[in-house]
């Protein structure tokens, strides 16, 4: 049987054969006894990529956002972050449940707010009014087609948030796709985010895992938060070996994804049933079917020939690039959607 190109997600990856060494080689301990070198050596190394004082390694990147929104708020505290973003849309209305806050959602451009949207969104000091304590970035943007943003308009909002006393987070699921591709430095967004969540199973490949990065007060906090939400693990660092390998070997190459993702974006424009494709900055194309197909039809046609591709809404599909799409598998891709 032909072997399957998915291209619905970054997440389908599988770990490659130098990853599961160095998972199997793993040492490991205790991680709720602080004793798992594996783990406390990946909190140790991702908070240092960052030039920030220390790290949490969480099961999922919902939970790292979910902790950094219960450490930053109480309840009958209001969120302000885009209407696009993950953290609303795709984390089961954690933000309610965990947190017994509300949330102020913004019309950003492609999943992207700006200095002057937040300013305007700060609730004064009213009680009729929640209180506005935290801001949420997304970079990249998932529902904005992998969007970065500029690192001026971070300061920007990161100006408002101090002179209004708010903490800013950044849900950085695909952060290092957005660092390799406009080639800015981590250290730069841990002076900016009072937060920063990174997803190790996304574009780098592992099979479980995100790190959640502050101070030390504020991951002495977190701890605690992840306890209480279920999230203490044991002997994890056969995990965390895995994030290890994949920040040492992974992170370079994330480019090739992004090259791949504009090849196939520059075939679909010629393709009389593809309409508005969403600029390709990073792995994700997001793009309008139209005329003799929809996107659950394109869909059915694309996995007949063993290609999987998610239709995210009744115009858009959505391809996402990563470890596991090959040159040839491209290139099979591109040969299939140029016969359609």
């Amino acid at each position: 049987m032909p072997s399957i190109i998915d291209f619905r997600s970054d997440t389908v990856t599988r770990p490659t054969p130098a990853m599961l060494e160095a998972m199997f080689s793993a040492k490991v301990g205790d991680d709720v006894f602080g004793e798992d070198p594996s783990i406390n050596e990946l909190e140790q190394k991702a908070a240092a990529l960052f030039g920030m004082e220390a790290g949490l390694f969480c099961p999922s990147g919902t939970m790292t956002n979910q902790i950094a929104i219960k450490v930053h708020t109480q309840p009958g505290d209001e969120v302000i972050c885009d209407a696009l973003s993950h953290i609303y849309l795709y984390e089961g209305g954690g933000i309610a449940f965990n947190s017994g806050a509300s949330v102020r959602l913004l019309q950003g451009n492609r999943g992207r707010i700006t200095a002057q949207q937040v300013a305007d969104a700060i609730n004064p000091n009213d009680v009729h009014k929640p209180v506005s304590t935290l801001v949420s970035l997304e970079n990249t943007s998932n529902r904005g087609g992998g969007a970065c943003y500029s690192v001026e308009e971070i300061i920007a909002i990161k100006r408002i948030c101090e002179s209004n006393h708010l903490k800013l987070h950044l849900d950085g699921a695909r952060l290092l796709n957005a660092l390799v591709a406009t080639n800015e430095a981590p250290t730069t967004y841990g002076m900016l985010f009072d937060s920063i969540s990174i997803c190790l199973s996304k574009g780098l490949g592992t099979p479980v895992g995100s790190v959640l990065l502050g101070t030390n007060a504020f991951i002495q906090k977190a701890r605690r938060v992840r306890k209480a939400f279920g999230g203490g693990m044991r002997q994890a660092g056969y995990l965390a070996a895995a994030g290890i390998y994949a920040l040492d070997h992974h992170v370079k190459r994330l480019a090739q994804d992004h090259e791949h993702a504009q090849a196939i974006a520059t075939c679909l424009q010629r393709k009389d049933f593809v309409g508005q494709i969403m600029p390709v900055e990073t792995n994700i194309i997001i793009f309008e079917v139209k005329g003799r197909f929809t996107p659950k039809a394109f869909a059915e046609i694309m996995e007949k020939h063993h290609i999987k591709v998610m239709a995210i809404s009744p115009t858009q599909v959505r391809m996402v690039l990563h470890l596991d799409i090959h040159p040839s598998m491209v290139q099979l891709t591109m040969d299939v959607i140029n016969s359609l």
